[in-house]
């Protein structure tokens, strides 16, 4: 599964009244900057150093909140919803006629232990993902899990910029059940995963709080012992 929507929205006027004071703030350009066209921004919610202007990933690192983040209540309670270790979140801005090209990133898919969550605060109806071959519209406030091990491309046709809030997490036994809940298969992985019992258990308790008919059937392939 490339993509998942998930059910769970957040308030926009909310997450555009916290961004509103962050946009006065110096934003540094994307430093992969062969892979698109335009202007391509970023600002950093955690980070390895925990400096705001620090938008580079580090291997093998330990992050930790920003300044930023510390201004921005609502959007770090979005974080500590997620129950999961996180790497880490930022803001990327995609200014009007920009692009971002074709490309993939590796090891960033739910099947490698690390995801990572769009929630778009500003956006218009003339932005739109491409997921191998597949075109996404993302709508301001919605949670989105996007494969971008898989080719994907970003374009900004519209007049005003786009912000999202990006969220990188390490799996873990919440995220699998909030996952399978929305149909994210577990099974046809390519290494099948085992649970010990106490992990069985608090993933049955996570899905039967969900009660959706996807969460009942993992629940009773969990229960058979599949």
């Amino acid at each position: 599964m490339n993509h998942i929507k998930f059910s769970q929205s957040y308030n926009t006027d909310t997450l555009r009244s916290e961004l509103e004071a962050v946009l006065k703030e110096d934003w540094p350009l994307h430093f992969n900057q062969r892979d698109f066209n335009g202007d391509w921004r970023s600002i950093s919610l955690r980070s390895a150093s925990g400096e705001s202007n620090d938008i580079y990933a580090h291997a093998n690192s330990t992050y930790s909140n920003t300044p930023v983040l510390g201004r921005m209540p609502y959007v770090n309670g979005i974080l500590e919803a997620w129950h999961c270790e996180k790497e880490a979140a930022r803001l990327l801005s995609l200014a009007p006629g920009s692009l971002i090209k074709p490309h993939q990133d590796p090891g960033c898919a739910y099947q490698d232990g690390v995801f990572r969550i769009h929630i778009p605060i500003i956006t218009n109806p003339d932005v739109y993902f491409t997921l191998e071959e597949e075109k996404l519209h993302l709508g301001a406030g919605e949670c989105w899990y996007l494969n971008f091990a898989a080719t994907h491309s970003i374009v900004n046709d519209g007049d005003t910029p786009r912000v999202h809030l990006v969220i990188d997490g390490i799996r873990n036994s919440w995220t699998d059940s909030l996952f399978a809940a929305h149909g994210y298969d577990l099974s046809a992985e390519h290494t099948p995963k085992s649970y010990d019992d106490a992990t069985k258990a608090r993933i049955i308790a996570e899905l039967e709080n969900m009660n959706t008919p996807a969460a009942r059937d993992l629940i009773a392939s969990l229960k058979a012992g599949k």
